[in-house]
């Protein structure tokens, strides 16, 4: 049996290490979890960051009402009558009328409601589908409104104009050296096209499809069976054209 040197020794520690590290490297390497693991609390996305949430919110008109004229004006039968079509398209639950009571034009306001009731009924809203509320108003010497509101599936994003961190660099804003969007970035954009949706269900389905123009696939067909083509023409085209060029 030979003893071993101090060196040999050494070596053997060496060789032990690199061997050790090679095979935790090679063992990160083949890892297959699926885990994500976040880094940052607040997403980069700004669709991420302000998602657009669908959720039944309220919609709402006000009619002023003053102390000596009773009924609502042409503008405003127009807008009952508006928020009665509405309604009948996106309601989720009854319209609410708030009546003021014990202010100077509570009786004119009584007046207008029973208006107000009669525009909804004629626009399609049911009895059961209005429901009167009076109140007394908090401060007696504003206007007392009447207000006309409903729930409906509405798409919405948001609060925007959040300033967490500094725009520019500082110790508060340990993320601008690394060049990422502010937190208030695309807010905006997104606030604003969730008021644009017509149906918030346009956001997680398509629409189904509608019936075919049956004319125009009638004269589609009838030209195709005399071997003619079935590209349409408008002759209005050529009108708009400011010279021959490309014939």
């Amino acid at each position: 049996m030979t003893n071993r040197t101090p060196l040999d020794r050494l070596r053997s520690l060496r060789l032990f290490g690199t061997l050790a590290g090679l095979s935790f490297a090679m063992g990160a390497c083949t890892y297959t979890g699926a885990e994500v693991v976040t880094t940052a609390s607040v997403p980069n996305d700004y669709r991420q960051r302000h998602p657009i949430a669908v959720q039944e919110a309220d919609t709402s008109i006000v009619v002023f009402v003053g102390q000596a004229r009773g009924g609502l004006s042409a503008s405003q039968r127009a807008d009952v009558a508006g928020l009665a079509r509405t309604w009948v398209r996106e309601g989720t639950g009854a319209i609410v009328v708030d009546v003021p009571v014990d202010t100077p034009n509570a009786r004119a306001a009584a007046s207008a409601a029973r208006e107000i009731q009669a525009t909804l009924a004629a626009g399609g809203v049911p009895p059961r589908g209005i429901k009167l509320h009076r109140y007394r108003p908090d401060d007696p010497r504003t206007l007392a409104t009447i207000r006309l509101s409903y729930p409906k599936i509405a798409a919405i994003a948001g609060p925007c104009g959040l300033w967490p961190e500094d725009l520019g660099p500082s110790v508060l804003n340990r993320g601008y050296s690394e060049n990422k969007p502010y937190h208030n970035f695309g807010c905006a954009t997104q606030r604003n096209l969730a008021a644009m949706i017509d149906n918030p269900a346009d956001l997680e389905q398509p629409r189904s499809e509608t019936a075919a123009y049956t004319a125009r696939r009638t004269a589609a067909f009838d030209k195709y069976r005399k071997g003619n083509p079935t590209t349409t023409t408008y002759p209005e085209t050529d009108k708009a054209k400011l010279s021959d060029t490309g014939k």
